[in-house]
């Protein structure tokens, strides 16, 4: 890469991920000598970036917090309130915007003074968020002690409370955070039990990193792994990332009974797939205006039947029999709920 500018900022975006990197694995990223690499080191030092080194055998580059916030064209209060908002979005499972959210605060955490981070601390304590209550929140710190972990390719203990209360220690190599739009989930091979285990992020408790590395392993989602092995690391990033959400899907289907929907919506299908969730797939236009949609998932019969009357059109579930049914006992209690209570008889005595 032989556009400095575009090198350098392709070097600290590498850097700003909560990792230490080796300064070989740096030049083969960006198809530069070493020597390139500690030049391009230096430049960033004196922009004002705070660029530590390691020596030894092991050793690389880290971004590390400085003395103050490096160049990121944001004041102390814009920091904060981006931080505040990060952790808003990362803590509640929001489709759409939960995986970019953890990402980004990992990444601004990790270069923000101690004395902002505690201000983002104060506020967020200090603030009680209003939630829908169809999803677990989640401590955002507990989200980015996961994240830089699973990054940084570091074991991580925890304590973990399973669905019948049973409560145990877990030590872990993380692979990736997966979220449904509903909760958090962290896909890792479990080393006390030898196998691999997705973990409800609501349910980790005491997080930490114990600073063990770890190679990676292949995980055993069919067809995963099969080619890629030269690609860049963002591509890495999104395979491993589909990956994980194949093997959480899977695992969640042995869990619970798949439903296989068969709906039709009383609107065009650009509109009914904007209010459904991404994993439901698209809805198919039925050249009348109207679109159906035939898909699978492993959701409960409850809030799939809620998330289909909220996309507030007329809408005919087909299949399955039972989402046919728990509809048609929903709709009676909702049509009673709407009804004005009767008026109260006469007393034949008050004349």
């Amino acid at each position: 890469m032989s556009d400095t500018p575009a090198r350098l900022l392709k070097l600290l975006s590498l850097l700003q991920t909560p990792r230490e990197w080796p300064g070989g694995e740096l030049a083969e990223r960006l198809a530069v000598s070493p020597r390139t690499i500690r030049r391009d080191v230096d430049r960033l030092r004196d922009l004002g970036y705070p660029v530590e080194a390691s020596r030894g055998s092991v050793g690389g580059y880290r971004l590390v917090a400085g003395a103050a916030m490096p160049p990121l064209l944001l004041d102390d209060e814009e920091a904060v309130a981006i931080a505040v908002g990060l952790r808003a979005g990362a803590g509640h499972a929001i489709e759409g915007v939960d995986e970019a959210s953890v990402r980004a605060l990992a990444k601004l955490e990790q270069v923000l003074p101690s004395r902002l981070r505690h201000r983002v601390s104060a506020l967020q304590n200090a603030t009680v968020p209003l939630t829908r209550g169809d999803g677990a929140t989640i401590d955002p710190r507990t989200l980015t002690t996961l994240a830089s972990a699973a990054t940084g390719r570091e074991r991580l203990r925890f304590a973990y409370r399973s669905g019948d209360g049973t409560r145990t220690k877990r030590e872990v190599e993380p692979y990736r955070l997966v979220s449904t739009g509903q909760r958090w989930y962290l896909v890792a091979y479990d080393l006390g039990r030898e196998d691999w285990r997705t973990f409800r992020v609501d349910r980790v408790g005491e997080p930490y990193a114990t600073g063990a590395r770890f190679a990676p392993r292949p995980l055993p989602v069919e067809g995963a792994g099969s080619d890629g092995g030269d690609a860049g690391g963002e591509a890495r990033s999104d395979a491993e990332s589909g990956e994980a959400a194949k093997y959480l899907t899977r695992s969640m289907r042995r869990m619970k009974p798949e439903l296989c929907l068969d709906v039709w919506f009383g609107a065009p299908a650009e509109f009914v797939a904007a209010r459904l969730p991404a994993h439901f797939g698209a809805p198919e236009p039925d050249g009348e205006g109207g679109c159906r949609l035939r898909a699978s998932c492993a959701d409960s019969l409850e809030w799939v039947a809620l998330r289909l009357a909220l996309v507030d059109c007329e809408f005919s579930a087909q299949g399955p029999p039972q989402l046919v049914e728990y509809l048609e006992g929903l709709g009676a209690r909702l049509t009673r709920a709407a009804r004005r209570p009767a008026e109260p008889l006469a007393d034949p005595e008050q004349g």
